[in-house]
């Protein structure tokens, strides 16, 4: 069985430390950078010079999220620069299956990323050109949110298709993850769990990473932990 995946958000860390910080999450599985672009969502954090820095930085594979408009012209170079998974939005264009084929051809995996008002219907079909499903359970563009627990029906869906083979991918979760929801998703079918607060608030983030990944292994029905 996998192992959960935990990928501390460095929306949370200190911007001014944040080689440091890095190295504070080390047994992370992968180091999650939101991107924002101040139009798709109204905030603005960081960019490509910045996530540059950060792979330079770290052996931790960055799973990028890109809250960003225009995914088809902005997402392959954080390919090219070497982010180990990119995601975009599936709001944010019209033709997902063109903006993954690009992130692959550039060098990494490439995920689709729904609102928590967005339903995964639709998107069903197009899942199997895709590496990870993020599902956002909090609305995109500021940490700190609470849970939306009825995103959760999203990742069951997917995970019931993953699990008879229709699909090959990665679902992961963003917002609001911390020791009183990461079980809830973990029983979902969730992969992997982004937790900002609750890691780099932590007195202790790499013991923080270590006991969300417990918890989530003690109630899923798919991921284990070696013993």
């Amino acid at each position: 069985m996998a192992t959960p995946m935990i990928a501390p958000s460095i929306l949370s860390a200190d911007f001014a430390r944040l080689a440091e910080e890095a190295a504070a999450v080390a047994g992370a599985d992968w180091l999650h950078v939101d991107v924002m672009d101040a139009h798709f969502v109204p905030n603005l954090t960081l960019g490509l010079p910045v996530v540059k820095s950060l792979l330079a930085a770290t052996d931790i594979p960055l799973d990028c999220h890109l809250m960003i408009d225009d995914p088809g012209r902005w997402a392959p170079p954080y390919a090219e620069a070497g982010a180990h998974n990119v995601t975009f939005h599936a709001e944010a264009t019209d033709d997902p299956r063109s903006v993954a084929r690009d992130i692959r051809a550039a060098g990494a995996k490439a995920g689709l990323s729904v609102k928590p008002g967005t339903p995964i219907e639709p998107y069903l079909e197009i899942l199997k050109d895709f590496d990870t499903l993020l599902v956002m359970s909090v609305e995109p563009g500021f940490g700190g949110q609470s849970f939306i627990p009825e995103v959760l029906s999203k990742a069951k869906a997917v995970r019931q298709l993953v699990d008879s083979g229709e699909l090959t991918l990665i679902v992961e979760i963003d917002g609001g993850i911390n020791a009183d929801t990461v079980e809830a998703a973990a029983e979902a079918g969730v992969d992997c769990f982004v937790a900002g607060s609750a890691v780099y608030g932590a007195s202790d983030p790499a013991e923080a990473v270590r006991a969300l990944r417990a918890s989530a292994a003690n109630v899923s029905p798919h991921l284990s932990i070696s013993r």
